[in-house]
Parts: structure tokens; C-alpha cells; sequence
């Protein structure tokens, strides 16, 4: 059996975790694990769920309400010790320099396009399963 990555998605918005789940499908890339999601609506939320552990990447929405990803990002970032790698989903690529201000290790535009996405978090898992080797 292959060993499976978590993934944490953080939106208030239902379609956009949707959309992440879709663009991602069952892995993003062919070298990467099988991919479960958690899924979180609340800031309060993504903070319980990586207390417990576990989580291999999260995927934060910089649009959310009432806290976005870039504010939970740079909390996470703060706060959590040894911290999964973070992608920051952003509403505009001239908003890339306040990604950078939040932490995030990588960053892609909303609406979720579903080659650069996989791209990206196929990239931050390997960047994962390589710290932990």
C-alpha cells in the first residue's frame, strides 16, 4: 500500500475547496503520494487541525473571510513549530509580493487552473518528503 500525503485546504468558500480538490484529483503527479484532504472554513479550524499533526501541506485561500490565508499564513508561520510547507491561493500574480510578506512557499492565482496548481503542490510535497528523509 502507498503511503498517502494530507493535505490541509482552508476556505470559507465551498467551491474553492472544490476546486482545489478537482485540480488536484487523486495525486498531482505521478512521484507524488495519493492525496487526502482536511478541510477547514475557519482559522480557529486550520490551528486545531495542524495541532494534532499530520499535515503535509496546507493550501490556504488568500481570499477568505474573515481572516485570509495570507494572515493565516504568516500565523501558521509564527505559531506552529516545524510548519508544513504552505501554498497561498491569491487573487491577482501582482499580489505575489504579499505572499512572500505572509511566508508562503509558493503561490498560485485564483481561479484555481489545474496544471499550474498540481505543478505547485506536487513541488511543495516533494520539498516535504525530502525535509523528512
Amino acid at each position: 500500500m502507498q503511503p498517502t500525503a494530507t493535505v490541509l485546504v482552508y476556505s470559507d468558500d465551498s467551491n474553492t475547496r472544490q476546486q482545489v480538490r478537482l485540480a488536484t484529483g487523486r495525486r498531482p503527479a505521478p512521484d507524488v503520494p495519493v492525496v487526502e484532504f482536511v478541510e477547514c472554513a475557519t482559522p480557529g479550524a486550520v490551528v486545531k487541525e495542524l495541532d494534532k499533526g499530520g499535515i503535509d501541506v496546507c493550501v490556504l485561500d488568500g481570499e477568505a473571510v474573515p481572516m485570509g490565508g495570507m494572515g493565516v499564513c504568516r500565523q501558521i508561520k509564527d505559531e506552529v513549530f516545524q510548519c508544513p510547507p504552505v501554498l497561498l491561493l491569491i487573487a491577482r500574480p501582482q499580489d505575489a509580493w504579499l505572499a512572500t510578506w505572509s511566508r508562503a512557499d509558493a503561490a498560485v492565482t485564483l481561479p484555481v487552473e489545474p496544471v499550474e496548481f498540481a505543478s505547485a503542490l506536487a513541488s511543495l510535497l516533494r520539498q516535504k518528503r525530502l525535509a523528512s528523509a
